[in-house]
């Protein structure tokens, strides 16, 4: 997401798939100073991965870390717009209720449906 709640990046997986398998890929060759992200996000080797970018991560620690990491709480607030974006995927029936069988047909969909939302 950019600053405005707008996607930049979309990566397609299996609902039985973590989201941190991903995270890596999608925060790869962006330009930015934070990357903010939910708890799903806290590992050691993606924090790295953002730091060697020359960004701050800002994601809260998990509440089983044995010594938890500081985070910029005011920035974290700024998460809000990545909730509200997938609000407005979830007006679109079609995403919402998974129509579409094949993974390339929703795919497409759902860039369709961010090119719309961006538009907005």
């Amino acid at each position: 997401m950019d600053a405005l709640g707008n996607p930049l990046r979309l990566i397609l997986t299996g609902g039985q798939v973590a989201d941190i398998t991903q995270g890596p890929a999608l925060v790869d060759a962006l330009v930015t100073d934070a990357v903010v992200a939910d708890k799903g996000y806290d590992s050691n080797a993606f924090v790295d991965t953002i730091t060697r970018m020359g960004a701050e991560a800002v994601i809260p620690p998990r509440s089983n870390r044995l010594t938890p990491r500081e985070f910029d709480r005011e920035r974290y607030k700024a998460r809000n717009l990545v909730e509200r974006f997938f609000n407005r995927l979830k007006q679109f029936r079609r995403l919402a209720t998974r129509y579409d069988k094949l993974a390339n047909r929703f795919n497409a969909f759902l860039h369709l449906a961010c090119t719309y939302i961006w538009l907005l």
